[in-house]
């Protein structure tokens, strides 16, 4: 074997407990600053990175060119293709702010409904649903909070409502990767585990459009608003249910949010709340005012995200992706110091070395970003806007972000060097001795490996091997436990501080992020100790909820490796 490649160490102090402790300390550090040091995003990033590079090099023994190099990997990955999302949604908002656009969209939504309850039921949930199917990354978040705050949401709520209801969708978002990467790495039937997921997710796709609503206005103001909660939760969670178990991943949530949209659209035709109640204050009863746009210049306003549904859309298709990429080859670039340096070792991967490759692919053409850009590009002479005007806004728009666009790239520097220095894995396998307890801390692994990564894909990539591995040890379903990576690990997409940084920017409300923090990470907790409960039951006394026919012999082939460019969730 080649001298230069590092194999990872998991108990690099001979003590599980210690060489845990020492691994959770740049998670730890990156989240008490942020929750409760005073400190900036940013800032709070630099010093978690610092401290997982030091130890990742003085504990873990990681050679430091290659933790310098992860470190330059993850910060480039965060530029582009994250950031590149951020600044071209950004962009098209910016367009709409300046045509008037957004004021015709906000009156659209109010005429609707002018509840606040209801309007995040409708963008937050149905809308963001669809979005997290068609594109993934941070685009539901960052559109979806742009648009609450657009109507008249305070902007640190509409972060945190943006947040909350970016979850149940997104173990199959983009066109259901994360199912489609746990697939791939644990070597198991793609169909199977989204099936489970499909027996999992409904449950909580009731309860989160409840939970968003309870977070907003308090019980009260869920009893005023049920009907309308029940009717979007049960719509999505039917076609979940139906699209994952009869259907396959890849267009769940983009069916599913378009039927929750219609059903929603129609139902509110006929009923409306006795109260309107808004940030602002309550109203005495439906508001009828905001009728002053036509149909058409309605519809003029919401044509550019329509445009942009359709471009984030045909983006994630394979045949279209492959089609942009042999018209525009993408620049691969063999990180130095980093590609095929680096082996994770048993129990992390069920080959008995796994080299890890390391290749920056700039893939501009079929980046979910350029597909944003294009209907930006395509909303200029729709909305009115001089070719000029949207060249100073553009880049005036790039200066703005200029912060959060660091604060991204370090956030993806620290997840990079976390998992090429095996803490990650650290993390986990603390996790699996738990025994009988164990489907309950499978869920809070993946939710672990969210939080860390930013990414259900990535946590699905990183931990579903060491899942699969600990279940056929303990004897258990390992279909359910290696599903349950992913379903507890969409709960731990409001609290992972990509995440949060994209919904601060996209409300305008960045250097707030500990507060958004400290305001979404119970709710995080506690719907992962849910996921986590009902795996748990899954396992045992409701065991018929998963029970599947037979399912083809697993590949005993190594499972493809995972490469991050590849991650749209």
């Amino acid at each position: 074997m080649d001298a230069a490649i590092w194999l990872q160490v998991y108990d690099p102090l001979g003590s599980a407990v210690l060489s845990t402790a020492v691994a959770a300390v740049p998670l730890a550090l990156l989240l008490g600053l942020l929750a409760f040091g005073g400190f900036s995003a940013l800032r709070a990033a630099l010093a978690a990175l610092a401290a997982a590079l030091g130890l990742a090099t003085a504990v873990f023994g990681m050679p430091p060119t290659a933790a310098l190099a992860a470190a330059g990997y993850g910060a480039a990955f965060g530029l582009f293709p994250i950031g590149w999302i951020v600044v071209n949604v950004m962009f098209l908002h910016a367009l709409s702010v300046e045509s008037g656009a957004l004021d015709v969209m906000k009156r659209s939504v109010t005429r609707l409904s002018p509840d606040h309850r209801v309007q995040a039921l409708l963008i937050a949930f149905a809308f963001g649903a669809f979005l997290e199917g068609a594109a993934g990354f941070g685009a539901p978040v960052a559109i979806t909070a742009a648009l609450l705050a657009g109507t008249g949401f305070p902007a640190l709520e509409a972060a945190v409502i943006a947040l909350i209801a970016n979850t149940a969708p997104v173990a199959f978002g983009a066109l259901g990767t994360p199912i489609i990467t746990l697939a791939k790495v644990t070597g198991l039937d793609e169909a199977s585990l989204a099936a489970i997921a499909g027996r999992q997710l409904p449950i909580f796709s009731l309860m989160i459009p409840a939970w968003m609503v309870v977070s907003m206005s308090g019980w009260r103001g869920l009893a005023g608003v049920w009907p309308a909660v029940a009717v979007c939760g049960a719509s999505f969670a039917a076609v979940q249910f139906l699209m994952a178990n009869y259907v396959g991943a890849a267009l769940v949530d983009v069916v599913g949010g378009i039927a929750c949209l219609a059903v929603m659209a129609c139902f509110l035709r006929w009923w409306r709340p006795a109260t309107i109640w808004r940030h602002d204050g309550p109203d005495d009863g439906p508001d009828e005012t905001g009728g002053v746009d036509s149909p058409g210049r309605i519809a003029w306003a919401w044509m550019p995200w329509l445009i942009l549904s359709a471009c984030v859309f045909l983006w994630g298709l394979g045949p279209v992706k492959a089609a942009l990429e042999a018209a525009v080859p993408p620049p691969e670039i063999r990180v130095p110091a980093l590609h095929e340096r680096v082996a994770k070792v048993p129990p992390a991967t069920r080959a008995g070395i796994e080299i890890e490759p390391a290749v920056y692919r700039f893939n501009v053409a079929s980046a979910a970003g350029t597909g944003i850009l294009a209907a930006a590009m395509l909303a200029v002479p729709w909305l009115g806007v001089g070719w000029r005007r949207a060249g100073w806004l553009w880049w005036a728009n790039l200066l703005r972000l200029a912060m959060p666009l660091a604060t991204i790239a370090t956030m993806l520097a620290l997840a990079f060097v976390t998992r090429s220095s095996g803490m990650d894995v650290t993390l986990g396998l603390a996790l699996t001795g738990t025994g009988l307890a164990y489907p309950f801390f499978a869920a809070i692994l993946g939710w672990l490996g969210v939080a860390i990564t930013g990414s259900d894909t990535s946590s699905n990539a990183m931990f579903g091997s060491l899942q699969k591995v600990t279940a056929e040890q303990l004897g258990l379903d390992s279909l359910l436990i290696c599903t349950a990576n992913s379903t507890g690990g969409v709960m731990g997409k409001m609290i992972d501080a990509q995440s949060i940084v994209v919904a601060a920017t996209a409300t305008g409300v960045h250097r707030q992020e500990g507060a958004i923090l400290r305001r979404v990470f119970p709710h995080s907790a506690a719907l992962a100790a849910l996921v986590g409960l009902l795996v748990w039951l899954q396992a045992g006394p409701l065991e018929w909820m998963v029970r599947l026919p037979p399912i083809p012999a697993v590949n005993s082939e190594p499972p493809p490796t995972y490469h991050p460019e590849d991650d749209q969730r």
